[in-house]
């Protein structure tokens, strides 16, 4: 072939090669986890080419995303946050993606993809789906005799044990997402019929208990800016207990080694009760191609491939999402704790698929803050946070 016919040849087929800004929120240890698929995926064929784009964290990946949709300067794909992803579509912001979806591995867990859905819709695939765990220090635990709590009662009562002069027993946040998870597991919801349920049975005696701790001196409040300390808190055993996702231990592994033995449990659930489903989905933005969105899928199941899948979820703590990747994982979940803490996924649900939860959501975590942080009676906090949030629904 002539030179200039062969640079044409490679011109075009580069030219049709379909480009996907990624925006996504994996960072250590996942991070490595995800670029080497994206990069697995673009040495694998020729149609499509990822370039992946770290963004933040979900909540700055999310503040990122309204402004560049405003400004006209959003990618292809987006890796959102499962209550974010509810807000996206109901503006229309993303792409329903079922017309792409034949063909998907038979093993694939069917609440996986449920959990991607907005009023039946399938608007996100799954990339990583977590759900609570009770963390413990262990060592302290074993010093006072003491077993991981399997009831909201014994929590009181471990964390009362645990409380000492210099430290607490617990360390709880103000943040909806852990308030939401003890609300889930009492069997209670923050939305009800479309609209803000702050006030509902379950809320308040979530919010008494987490109050009754506090004012005792057996816990200590933190709010999402002090996401760091809380942390801290339970590195530095001035705190022996505190609920987070599976996920947030291989995060703290990942940039520091711990001075102690760490326990997981199941979250403490009364009859009834269900477990917040959490964590991120890749969607596609309004504006994308069909053949865009053809990319995005095709790039989901390369990620889903049963040994890249193990991977992810020995680094991370995603529950695997196929049932082949639980083979290659028969020795990762022959932990016992590790065992209890993943088997909650039979009780999971999505923490929010509400659109509106991600307007009231601010006016939660207020209330929270000035009960924990300032003293306000719960039942006062949380029918002020109704009221505000009726009022921003104009109701």
């Amino acid at each position: 072939m002539r030179p200039f016919l062969l640079a044409l040849a490679l011109w075009g087929a580069a030219k049709a090669q379909v480009v996907l800004p990624f925006w996504h929120t994996a960072g250590p240890p996942g991070d490595r986890v995800l670029l080497e698929a994206v990069q697995s995926f673009n040495e694998s064929q020729k149609a499509y080419r990822v370039e992946p784009r770290y963004a933040g964290d979900y909540r700055e990946a999310g503040v990122k995303l309204l402004a560049a949709l405003r400004s006209g300067g959003a990618p292809a794909l987006f890796q959102g946050e499962l209550s974010f992803l509810a807000r996206l579509a109901q503006e229309g912001a993303v792409l329903p993606l079922d017309p792409y979806l034949q063909g998907l591995p038979k093993d694939l867990h069917p609440e996986a993809l449920k959990a991607a859905q907005v009023k039946g819709k399938t608007y996100g695939l799954p990339l990583g789906l977590s759900v609570p765990a009770l963390y413990y220090n262990k060592d302290a635990f074993r010093a006072k005799g003491l077993r991981p709590p399997r009831t909201w009662p014994e929590v009181e009562e471990v964390a009362a044990r645990l409380s000492g002069r210099t430290a607490k027993g617990m360390v709880v946040s103000t943040d909806i997402w852990s308030f939401n998870a003890i609300v889930m597991s009492l069997g209670g919801s923050l939305v009800r019929e479309g609209l803000p349920n702050f006030t509902s049975k379950e809320a308040v005696e979530a919010l008494e208990m987490l109050y009754r701790m506090v004012q005792k001196g057996h816990a200590q409040a933190r709010n999402l800016a002090e996401t760091s300390f809380a942390v801290a808190d339970f590195l530095r055993t001035k705190a022996f207990m505190g609920l987070a996702p599976t996920t947030a231990l291989p995060v703290v592994l990942a940039q520091t080694s711990l001075p102690f033995a760490v326990g997981a449990a199941p979250l403490p659930r009364a009859q009834g009760g269900a477990v917040p489903l959490s964590g991120a989905v890749l969607a596609v933005l309004k504006g994308a191609s069909p053949e865009e969105a053809r990319g995005a899928v095709a790039f989901w199941l390369h990620f889903l491939e049963p040994k890249r899948q193990a991977d992810w979820v020995r680094t991370t703590w995603y529950l695997p999402l196929r049932k082949e990747a639980e083979r290659e994982l028969s020795d990762f979940l022959k932990d016992p704790e590790r065992a209890q803490v993943f088997a909650q996924a039979e009780v999971a649900r999505p923490w929010s698929q509400d659109p509106e939860m991600v307007v009231w959501y601010g006016y939660l975590e207020e209330a929270l803050e000035k009960s924990l942080k300032q003293g306000v009676p719960p039942r006062r906090a949380l029918e002020e946070a109704q009221r505000k949030a009726l009022a921003a629904e104009g109701r």
